[in-house]
């Protein structure tokens, strides 16, 4: 695996609306000397070369980069269109307002826990650069609080952003709408990867990642469907990006890409624990935004078993997925989730096994593969 390539999307800074620095990244990832078979079809549709991975791609007004991979193999009748959404998006804050002190005051864009805020350093990404600060939340240090002080939990809209300048300073190089993510640094530990955004970068690589497989396997690569990788934007404000690239794409089979909860750790009872670490890719069965189709389920399980790809099936009570959006656009498609379990999700702690990553893009390239 490309633990390198994880690393740099993890890194890359890009909120729902922003995520413009990530699909750069991506694109120029894929990017690369096309066949002329390839230069043919994007001349003539538009879109530009996709390199050895892909032979379209093309941004949509919503800023999702939509990548086309034609069949490789002959098969019978039309051949099917598969698409895997992968969001760019991670969560982060706009800012809403900067005070006479210089201090920035934030608007979430996605799911926080406060409690996992505090004390925090921050990327703030401007017009004029990206500029480093620390969030707090208003009010006394623990020196000079009350004891009901200190056990209170703020909301979001009490957190703000002290970028260590002075007032006239931060007010000049910061405007309403500049945006904020965390500032933590990839950890790659010896059985899992760390990091802020791996919701859901890991998609973006897994995608990545199993395009990869399937070009560099020659004939034994070779798949009779048609694949469209979606790199999705906003899908932590609510799967808007996906939306929209669905009902465009109008896809047979969909399968959403995105990080599942793995809560294998103290204090979560075993019946709650969604995944667990190091038994493979997550296979969603359920989540609060779909329900995946059986048959897909099955067929999973069954490439999963029959190349001896370690799985597991996953039921999330809450959350959900791009997936969801490829289901109901347009007359519908037969859609299911996958994924791998992640540790403390919504964290700058995100942590997925790395047995589970490889798993999960060796189960994702082999399904391709069996599509008939």
């Amino acid at each position: 695996m490309d633990i390198e390539l994880l690393r740099r999307l993890c890194e890359t800074p890009g909120i729902p609306g922003r995520e413009e620095r990530v699909r750069a990244l991506v694109q120029q990832v894929i990017s690369g000397k096309a066949n002329n078979a390839g230069r043919r079809r994007s001349a003539a549709s538009g879109a530009s070369a996709g390199g050895d991975l892909f032979d379209e791609v093309r941004a949509d007004a919503m800023g999702s980069l939509i990548c086309t991979r034609k069949p490789t193999t002959k098969g019978k009748g039309k051949p099917k269109r598969v698409l895997l959404a992968a969001h760019m998006d991670e969560i982060g804050f706009y800012v809403r307002h900067v005070d006479e002190q210089g201090h920035l005051w934030l608007n979430a864009a996605g799911g926080f826990d406060t409690r996992n805020l505090f004390s925090r350093r921050v990327l703030v990404v401007t017009e004029h650069g990206d500029l480093k600060g620390v969030m707090n939340p208003g009010g006394k240090p623990i020196h000079i609080s009350t004891d009901a002080e200190r056990t209170k939990v703020p909301g979001v809209e009490e957190f703000f952003v002290d970028l260590g300048r002075e007032a006239a300073d931060a007010k000049k190089l910061v405007q309403i709408g500049d945006y904020v993510v965390m500032d933590e640094p990839f950890i790659d530990l010896p059985r899992a990867v760390v990091s802020k955004a791996l919701d859901n970068r890991f998609a973006v690589f897994v995608a990545i990642e199993a395009m990869r497989k399937l070009a560099a396997g020659g004939r034994r690569g070779g798949h009779r469907c048609e694949i469209v990788v979606a790199f999705t934007t906003q899908e932590e404000v609510g799967l808007r990006g996906a939306t929209t690239a669905a009902n465009a794409v109008g896809a047979d089979l969909g399968i959403g890409l995105d990080v599942n909860l793995a809560c294998d750790t103290p204090g979560v009872p075993d019946s709650q624990r969604v995944t667990k670490h190091g038994l493979g890719a997550a296979i969603m069965v359920q989540d609060s935004s779909m329900i995946s189709d059986y048959g897909l389920v099955t067929e999973l399980c069954a490439v999963a078993k029959r190349h001896r790809i370690p799985h597991q099936r996953a039921i999330l009570a809450r959350g959900g997925q791009d997936g969801a959006s490829i289901q109901k656009a347009n007359g519908g498609a037969r859609c299911a989730a996958l994924g791998a379990g992640t540790r403390y999700i919504h964290t700058v702690t995100e942590m997925i096994d790395k047995g589970d990553l490889q798993a999960t893009i060796d189960l994702l390239a082999a399904w391709l593969q069996s599509v008939e």
